[in-house]
Formats: structure tokens, sequence, C-alpha cells
């Protein structure tokens, strides 16, 4: 491949060397650091003229010294006089920070302490509502805030999309974004693409009951990820939702059939780990026999690590978009989806003008 750069920030070094040696292309020699005053300082030591350049950086680790070093190379690169610029982001920084996200999100410790005491309690409570505790309310939005005045949060993710453009991006490539308005929020072209190709295939290759397992969403949004593997591998489908309780109360509850039968779990993103606490619960009490949690980005910010080792799930397994390396360690429930050759495969479709689409087409006989 002639013409072509690839460069690698601060955040995921062994994912840019897995895309490198998938492509054959070696990475760009590149100094980063910072000064004595903790400013970002970037170098690049090949010469990027009239190249296509692909900078890889994912949106985890020091995300807004991340951040801050992507835009700096970006502008390096443009002031190099790089042909086009491509950002692939396999977790794109902020894109959490939507306005209807950012109501719902807590201080760790408060998440910690009431998940915790929710995953010790014993069966003999299992006829209580689902999930108990302050926690499990105030999650799930049931406590109302005083004076009914709406806050409004900043959407900063549209922020980290006009800062990319602004400092000379052309094309962006992101991967299953958490929330999926901010692809609109781009005057560049955007490739979305979806770690669903990967996913199939661990669970073919890694559980070995897999043709009796029922896929499970966590919550109403991620209905449309998880119904799309349930067709593709012909499984039934559960969710987990919420269900009046009274006036002014809401519980969690689960709509479908997984007594006797192993589950998986779908969602987008592991942070917190307590969705997939609470959701292993509901499960587990409702008579499932094994439970598999499958995440894009594996996050496990505050308590997550500790809840799902607490947790009834069996194993959790998440992309290498943010490095897994030191998790797994901490915990041995933790697997891991390799995506860079698929990573790989995209950026040689971009590069060479291909159907980057064609790739997400399921063959029934693999």
């Amino acid at each position: 491949m002639k013409n072509i750069v690839l460069l690698n920030g601060s955040s995921h070094p062994r994912l840019a060397q897995r895309i490198s040696e998938s492509l054959g292309v070696e990475l760009c020699s590149c100094k980063l650091g910072k000064f004595s005053n903790q400013e970002t300082n970037v170098e690049i030591k090949d010469s990027v003229r009239e190249k296509h350049v692909y900078i890889i950086q994912s949106g985890c680790g020091r995300v807004n010294d991340n951040l801050i070093e992507l835009l700096i190379l970006i502008q390096a690169c443009r002031m190099g006089s790089a042909r086009r610029i491509t950002v692939v982001t396999p977790l794109f920084p902020y894109s959490r920070q939507s306005e209807k996200s950012q109501r719902k999100r807590l201080p760790q410790h408060q998440i910690g302490s009431e998940i915790m005491n929710s995953l010790a309690q014993t069966a003999g409570e299992a006829s209580n509502p689902l999930p108990q505790g302050t926690f499990a309310q105030s999650f799930m939005g049931m406590i109302a805030g005083e004076g009914g005045y709406r806050q409004w949060c900043a959407r900063a993710g549209t922020l980290v999309a006009n800062l990319l453009q602004a400092a000379g991006a052309d094309h962006l490539i992101a991967m299953d974004l958490h929330d999926p308005q901010y692809q609109g929020f781009f005057q560049i072209p955007v490739d979305l693409i979806y770690a669903e190709p990967c996913i199939i295939q661990w669970i073919r290759s890694e559980i070995p009951n897999w043709r009796q397992a029922v896929v499970v969403s966590p919550d109403a949004g991620g209905a449309k990820r998880a119904t799309s593997i349930c067709n593709k591998l012909n499984l039934d489908f559960a969710l987990i939702h919420k269900e009046d309780v009274g006036s002014t109360k809401e519980s969690m509850g689960l709509v479908g059939e997984v007594s006797d039968r192993p589950v998986i779990i779908l969602d987008d993103m592991i942070d917190s780990g307590s969705t997939i606490g609470l959701a292993s619960e509901i499960l587990k009490r409702h008579g499932a026999t094994e439970i598999y949690a499958i995440a894009v980005h594996g996050v496990f910010s505050g308590p997550a690590l500790e809840i799902i080792s607490r947790s009834p799930v069996t194993a959790v397994a998440c992309t290498n978009t943010v490095p897994q390396e030191d998790f797994r360690k901490r915990c041995d429930k933790l697997k891991t989806i390799d995506i860079a050759p698929m990573l790989g495969e995209i950026i040689r479709r971009t590069f060479y003008g291909e159907s980057v689409t064609q790739l997400f087409v399921y063959d029934e006989a693999m």
C-alpha cells in the first residue's frame, strides 16, 4: 500500500500495532510527550506530504489529554501537506454526553455502594420487587427532581465533532457510537462501523451451548442491537425493561423466558458495571443457567470490576477498543474480542475506495 501513513496516539498503542500488522504497513515514526508545564508535544518524524494519513486514537484512559493530542496530530498532518486525514476512533470521546444520557449518570461512589448492596441480597428476598435500594430507583429515573426545573446539560460530543473538523480532519471512522445522533453533527464523511461480526464469531466459538441461548437486551435502547444478532443466529430474544409498580415509581422487569437456559446480555458499553450487575441478578432469579455479557466498549470505571466479580455473570467479553490487559489481571471473568483485523480491513477498503458495508453482510453458511 503506497502513499498511506499510519499514526498512533498515546491512548491505545497495542491496538495500533495490531492494525499495522494486519495491514502490513509500518507505523509512522512519531514522538509524543509533554513539556515541563504539561502541554502536549507532538513531532512527526516522517513526511506525510500528499499522503493519506490514518490517525488511530481511542477515547479512553486520560481522555482529555488524548483528545488534545489527537487534535494536534491532525493539525500537524494538515500543516505537513497531507492529502487526506482520516481519524480512527474505536471509542469516540465524549460520545455519552448527550442531554438524555447525562441525566442518567450518577457519581461513582453512589453506584458502588448501592449496587454492591443489591448484589449481596440473599435468595430469600427474591420475591421483593426488582431492583431494590435507592441506587436502583435513582438509576432508573424513579426519583423526581425538586421544583420541576429542567436541567440543561452541555452536549460536549457536539463540541468534539466541531473541534475535529476545525483541526483539519477529512474523514472519521468510529465504532458503535453510544449516541448515534452525533454522526449527524459532522460535515465530513463518517463511517460508523459495528463490532457485530466479531461478536457473532465470538459467540459461535466461545459459548458451547449458544444455540440454546437467549439474547437479552438490558434496556429498551439496546433492543435493536440485540435483535439484529438474534435474527442472524436464529436465537430467542428477551428484554429487561421498566415497569410501573405505582403512581410514581417504576421497577425493572423481564419480558421473555430464560428459565433453564443460558443467556447472553448485549450492551454497547460497560462503564460503572451497574447495568450488567442488575441485569444478571434479575436473570439469575428468573432461572438462567449461565449468564454471558458482551459489550463493545469495556471502560470499567469505578467499582465495575468488583461488581462483575461478585455478580452471577459467567464471563464478560469486550472488544479491545479500550486496553483490556490491566482489567483482565484484576478480574478473571473478562475476555477480549480482537477487532484489530476488522479495523485494518476497513482502513484498507476506505483507502482503495471499496465498500465498507459489505463487511457487515452476514453469511449464514459461515
